[in-house]
């Protein structure tokens, strides 16, 4: 009977400061490398005033092109191979088919013509993208 008495009674409750712990941790982790997850090709982009876009559930269509006209799209196994503008235009079609609300960027050049830019954007609007937007930097 003595064993009875001395026998304690379970306690029925979760430790969380392990996962607080994990948490922390991964917060930390994501915040590092949040800023490294922006993908294209390197250009020197034209600086102006702008108000930044709202952020989408959907990852951006970033087409990029460089001061040579050369262009680039961010989709692929190599996102610094020179792409025709035939080839762009197909995969921005079959993208906007599967996800009409996948927002397509730009990243001109500053030192390329203007008409050349133009020519992408009528381009990737002829591919479907209801609206491109053109990426700068903050003066």
């Amino acid at each position: 009977m003595s064993r009875r008495n001395s026998k304690r009674k379970l306690i029925a409750e979760i430790n969380v400061v392990p996962y607080i712990d994990v948490m922390l941790v991964l917060l930390i982790v994501f915040m590092v490398t949040a800023p490294l997850l922006m993908q294209g090709v390197e250009v020197e982009l034209p600086q102006a005033p702008s108000t930044p876009i709202d952020q989408s559930d959907d990852e951006a269509l970033i087409v990029s092109i460089k001061a040579d006209s050369t262009l680039y799209i961010n989709l692929g196994g190599k996102p610094d191979t020179a792409v025709a503008i035939d080839v762009i235009t197909d995969r921005v079609k079959k993208i906007l088919q599967q996800k009409p609300k996948t927002p397509v960027l730009v990243w001109g050049d500053k030192n390329i013509a203007y008409g050349e830019v133009v020519n992408l954007m009528t381009a990737l609007q002829g591919a479907g993208a209801p609206s491109v937007g053109l990426v700068t930097e903050a003066p």
